[in-house]
This record gives C-alpha cells, structure tokens and sequence, in this order.
C-alpha cells in the first residue's frame, strides 16, 4: 500500500509539472501572439506615419514651386557666436504676382515671365531696405522685410546682407578706387555710383543695383548695429565721455557711419524718406553659457543701448530732411521679459518677434506717408 500510494504520488508530481510546463507553453504562445499583434501594428504605424510625411514633403514641394517668394542661397557662412558678428547666407530674392492670382481665381498665363507678372502689381510705394541678417536672414512671408511689404503694399528692394556692419572695420579704407567693404557705407556708395558694384555679385544687393531704379524710392530703411557691437572693433563713436576724442574717422565708427551714409542718400535722393532702425534688445550667448544682454555686456565702446541711442542721436541732426527714428531697443517691445518669445538665438527673431518689429517699422513709415491718417 505505502508503494501504490508513494507511485500515485509521483505520478501527481509528474501530472503537477507537466500541466506546469504547458501552461507556461500556452502563456509563451500567447505572449507571443501579442508581441506579433503590437509589432505589426507598430510597423504599420511607421509605414502611415512614413506615408503621411511623404504626402507633406509633395505638398510643400508643390507650394514652394507656387510659392509667391522665390528663395536660392549664395555664399554660405558659419554662425554667430559671442565677440562675433552674426554671419547668414546671402539670397536673392524674386517676387511673383502667379500664385496670388491662383488665390484670387484670376487665370494665369503661361506665358507670363515673374518680372511681367511683378509689373502688372500696382505698389503705393517702393522701399530699399539696407541692412544685416536681421532683415536678410528670413526671407519669406514671415521675415521682417516680407511683412513690411505686405503692411504698406511696398515694392521692397531688400539690399541686406547678414554679417554686415554699418561702419568700415579698422582695416578697410574709405577710398573708392580700392574699396572692398560690404558694409552700409558700401552698399550707399555702389547705390550713388561712387564705387564697381562688383563686390556684390552673389548677393541679394547685386541684383538690386542692377535692377532697381532708386529714383523711384519713396523710402529707404536703414538697420544695423548689433554687428558693429559684436566686432568689439567698432566703437558707437569716436566722441567719448569726459571731452576725449578717439583717434579714428568717424566712418569706422558705428554713428559716424550712419551719419555718412544719411547724407550721401539725401545729397542723390532728397525726396526719399528714412527710416532708421536702432539695434534692437539682444542677449549673448558664449554657447549654452549665457555672457549678458544689451544692457550689461559691454566690450569697450559701450553696451548695445549706447549704440541704438547713439543712432538716435544721428536722426535728430537729420530730422528736418525727412529722416525718422525707430528705436528698436526700447520701443518694439522686445525684452528681457519677451525674449523666449521674441528671440530664437538671443538675437535673431522668432516669426512672432518679427511680427511685432515689422509691424511698428511699417506703421511708422505709414504714417508718415499719409499724415493725414
């Protein structure tokens, strides 16, 4: 009896272990099952997700080539970092009337070159704008120059070039027969037939001098100065607190430049407006590690403000010749209280920042347009 009982024992133990086994098989198989269900679920995800985001790139790609701003790239260049001006790629621009008439229901001929279609437009006034990446750098409908643009119904020759100073750096020469600057004095001076063009070729500025005709330009914008500040070359002004008097032109620096450059437009275009935008409100960054902001960095000239009010300073002794002020650093609220939403990099702009800027330039422009407004 003891050995029956200790066999049928065994046998239980087996019977236990191998319905153990089994339902472990079964667990497995199902667990199985599951992890195939989620996978090909996962993977059919990934070829939706995959389809979708081709179906997008085909949209984008049809609107670009309907798109109304025409962007290509010319030199391309590294980015700013801190002590450094910022340096953007040049473009150039096209504007076409063909997509506006597709938004419109008008019909569009084939035949019809973006030039023609561009003449066809009836602008209230034509703008030159000349400046750095702040109005270089963006270029489509969400760029400061853009949205000018479109707030003043403008034909805008934007003649900007990122990296760009207002003032020669100390080893440029104010000499016409050799010059090589970039610069805001640069560009004046090619704009008035003082210099060869040449130096622009590749850029935005080229193409202007070539086919706009500047007697027509109602208003002419002029912003520059955070790169000035970020040479650490170029001092606001060569007048210094206390009476002293830096041993340099004034054409090296940033105020004396704008002064130069002021009267060199009115003295050929003296029915022309100007508009001059301050640097506005920045923050510099040495990578991750933020270094101060327009208010506290200071590399020996003074911080940023001293620069924008410097500008200041230049319109009111142009102010009678219809030259006005914009001063970006204390007026377009952008601050350190709107910087995360203004910002992008500390100093270039967000869409939304540019909104906000562009939208105070132009409203200043109109009024002074039409007063009577």
């Amino acid at each position: 009896m003891g050995n029956t009982r200790r066999g049928r024992q065994g046998i239980n133990t087996l019977l236990a272990v191998l319905i153990g086994f089994c339902v472990l098989a079964i667990i497995e198989i199902v667990y199985g099952q599951a992890q195939m269900k989620m996978e090909r679920e996962r993977l059919a995800l990934e070829e939706e997700n995959a389809q979708t985001v081709r179906e997008l790139k085909e949209e984008w790609r049809k609107l670009q080539e309907g798109s109304s701003v025409v962007t290509k790239q010319s030199e391309p260049a590294p980015a700013a970092s801190e002590g450094e001006p910022e340096k953007e790629p040049a473009k150039v621009v096209e504007q076409s009337k063909a997509q506006d008439k597709k938004e419109n229901g008008d019909k569009v001929d084939k035949d019809e070159t973006p030039e023609e279609e561009e003449e066809e437009r009836n602008y209230d006034m034509q703008i030159v704008i000349l400046g750095d990446s702040i109005m270089d750098g963006d270029r489509t409908e969400s760029g400061a120059a853009d949205i000018i643009s479109e707030q003043l119904n403008a034909k805008v020759y934007n003649m900007s070039m990122g990296g760009t100073t207002a003032a020669l750096l100390p080893n440029e020469q104010y000499n016409f027969a050799t010059w090589e600057s970039r610069s805001l004095l640069g560009v004046v001076n090619a704009i008035v037939g003082n210099i060869n063009s040449d130096i622009f070729e590749g850029y935005a500025a080229g193409d202007v001098l070539k086919t706009c005709d500047f007697e027509k330009t109602d208003y002419f914008i002029i912003e520059y100065g955070i790169n000035d500040f970020l040479t650490k070359q170029i001092p606001n002004s060569r007048y210094l607190e206390g009476g002293d008097t830096l041993a340099v032109d004034g054409t090296h620096t940033y105020t004396g430049a704008l002064d130069d450059a002021i009267s060199r437009l009115k003295s050929s275009f003296p029915d022309a407006g100007i508009l001059v935008i301050a640097p506005h409100y920045c923050q510099i960054f040495n990578g991750e590690t933020f270094i101060g902001d327009g208010y506290s960095l200071d590399y020996g000239w003074g911080p940023l403000i001293t620069y924008a009010r410097g500008a200041g300073y230049i319109v009111d002794l142009h102010k009678e010749e219809g030259v006005f002020f914009f001063n970006a650093f204390e007026d377009s609220g952008i601050n350190a209280e709107t910087a995360d939403k203004y910002l992008a990099d500390g100093i270039h702009m967000t869409p939304l920042g540019a909104r906000v800027y562009a939208e105070m330039a132009a409203g200043m422009i109109r009024r002074d347009f039409m007063p009577e407004e």
